[in-house]
């Protein structure tokens, strides 16, 4: 009976500490965690179109991740997608005003992500400026698409 007693704490403790691996597993594949190392500014990107970006998604320069998109919504007045990033404020001394932001997949079918590209720019991007230079989302579709109207016009 003492034996059983013992076995029965010891496979309650595994399936707590397998419970527990599994909710870590789950908030990093998710990207649940918060991204955040201290203060954070803000600024406005364009796109004609967007893709499969979401909320939370990385900003990324040169691969290293200096921030997330905060807001995803659409302008009426530019009729276009309105993104907006929290970059940490230790980046920002590099954003000059003509910064590029394209939006790339992390391969073929992977997660959506923003890449930040300085300028040559004197002037620096500030707190809740606004990134002129934006290149859109690279849609499979579209592509499939003006490659059938491309061979079936030959």
């Amino acid at each position: 009976m003492r034996a059983t007693r013992v076995q029965e704490i010891w496979v309650g403790l595994f399936v707590a500490l397998g419970i527990a691996a599994l909710f870590m597993l789950a908030t990093r594949v998710s990207n649940f965690s918060s991204y955040s190392n201290g203060d954070q500014d803000h600024i406005t990107v364009y796109f004609d179109n967007i893709g499969g970006l979401k909320v939370r998604s990385p900003v990324t320069m040169s691969g290293v991740r200096v921030g997330r998109v905060s807001a995803i919504g659409y302008d009426p007045e530019n009729l276009q997608a309105r993104v907006e990033l929290a970059i940490d404020s230790q980046y920002m001394k590099i954003l000059t005003t003509d910064t590029v932001a394209s939006i790339y997949t992390a391969g073929l079918l992977g997660e959506q992500y923003i890449s930040l590209e300085p300028g040559a720019e004197d002037e620096m991007l500030s707190d809740g400026g606004v990134i002129m230079h934006s290149q859109s989302a690279v849609v499979l579709e579209e592509l499939i698409g003006q490659f059938m109207v491309k061979m079936t016009s030959k």
